[in-house]
């Protein structure tokens, strides 16, 4: 069992990493007039799910801070999934770069899920 000394060494926080990063990677080549809208959207919203995860770890202290910065997390996960399926619409993402994102998306997602259904395991003592 690896002992878990900071969120970033959480599963759940290195594939939102991991994700927020593929995602800067696509919306680097979406078109410039998407700049201030679904590009900066979709990168904020993504980066925000490890900001949450962030401060929730720091709040672990009390159970109910945590669970709301871990259901920050969540929604910003969902909203990451909403902006992914606006960009597949506007034909900027692959259908297979959409179906791989969305998994990762649905994998945070779950995890999160857990995480704010027992978060026992991660409270601070």
């Amino acid at each position: 069992m690896v002992e878990i000394k900071s969120a970033t060494d959480l599963i759940v926080y290195q594939k939102a990493y991991v994700l927020a990063m593929e995602i800067f990677r696509l919306s680097r080549s979406w078109p410039s007039e998407e700049k201030y809208s679904l590009t900066d959207q979709i990168r904020r919203s993504s980066r925000g799910v490890c900001a949450n995860l962030r401060e929730a770890w720091s709040k672990r202290r009390y159970e109910a801070h945590f669970i709301n910065k871990l259901t920050d997390a969540d929604g910003e996960n969902s909203e990451t999934d909403t902006w992914l399926d606006f960009a597949k619409d506007c034909g900027y993402l692959s259908p297979e770069d959409h179906g791989y994102l969305t998994r990762q998306a649905g994998e945070v997602g779950a995890m999160l899920g857990a995480m704010i259904n027992d978060p026992g395991p991660f409270l601070s003592r």
